[in-house]
C-alpha cells in the first residue's frame, strides 16, 4: 500500500517570528534563558507568572515551567531540548517528552538565538515553528507579539538591573 503525500505547508505558515535589538549582551540573555531562578521572573508577560521551571540543559533533556494566570489557573509546559550553544542558541520542543516520548499533541518548537552585532548591541530572535498552519494561528491569536515582546522587555530590564 503507498504512503500518503505528505502535506506541503511553506514554512512561513507555520512560524512566527520575534526579533529585537538590546544593550544586554548575548552572555545574560541567555543567562536569564537558562538559570531557572531568572527564568520564573520574566518567563511570562505579567499579569501572569511563572511558578515553577526545570531545566536539564542538554539535548534530550527536560524543560519544564508552568504558568499561572491572574485567576489563578495554572497551564504546565513540558518539552525538551533539542540543541544548546552556549550564549548563541537554544532550541526546545512540546513534540517530545522526556525519555524522547513523542507528544501526542505537540504545539510548537522554539528556536532562540542570540546574535552579537557590529555595534555591539545583540540581536534576540525567538521563532515558534508549529506542525501546522493552523497551530500557528491559534499561537498568533492567543497573542504570541504581544506576549513575547513583553517577556522579552521583562528579560531585558531583568538582565540590566544586574541579575
Amino acid at each position: 500500500m503507498p504512503l500518503p503525500a505528505p502535506v506541503e505547508s511553506p514554512l512561513s505558515e507555520r512560524e512566527l517570528i520575534l526579533v529585537r535589538e538590546t544593550d544586554v549582551p548575548p552572555e545574560k540573555l541567555y543567562a536569564g534563558w537558562t538559570q531557572p531562578e531568572l527564568l520564573v521572573q520574566w518567563f511570562t508577560p505579567k499579569p501572569w507568572t511563572t511558578t515553577s521551571c526545570e531545566l536539564d540543559l542538554r539535548p534530550g533533556g527536560a524543560c519544564k515551567t508552568t504558568m499561572r494566570s491572574p485567576e489563578g489557573q495554572e497551564f504546565p509546559n513540558t518539552g525538551i531540548f533539542l540543541e544548546i550553544v552556549p550564549n548563541e542558541k537554544l532550541v526546545f520542543t512540546d513534540g517530545y517528552l522526556p525519555g524522547w516520548e513523542p507528544n501526542p499533541n505537540p504545539f510548537f518548537t522554539a528556536i532562540v538565538t542570540f546574535e552579537t552585532l557590529p555595534d555591539g548591541k545583540t540581536r534576540y530572535t525567538a521563532k515558534a515553528r508549529h506542525w501546522t498552519r493552523e497551530a500557528c494561528e491559534k499561537h498568533a491569536a492567543m497573542g504570541f507579539m504581544e506576549g513575547w515582546n513583553k517577556a522579552f522587555d521583562q528579560l531585558v530590564e531583568l538582565m540590566s538591573a544586574g541579575a
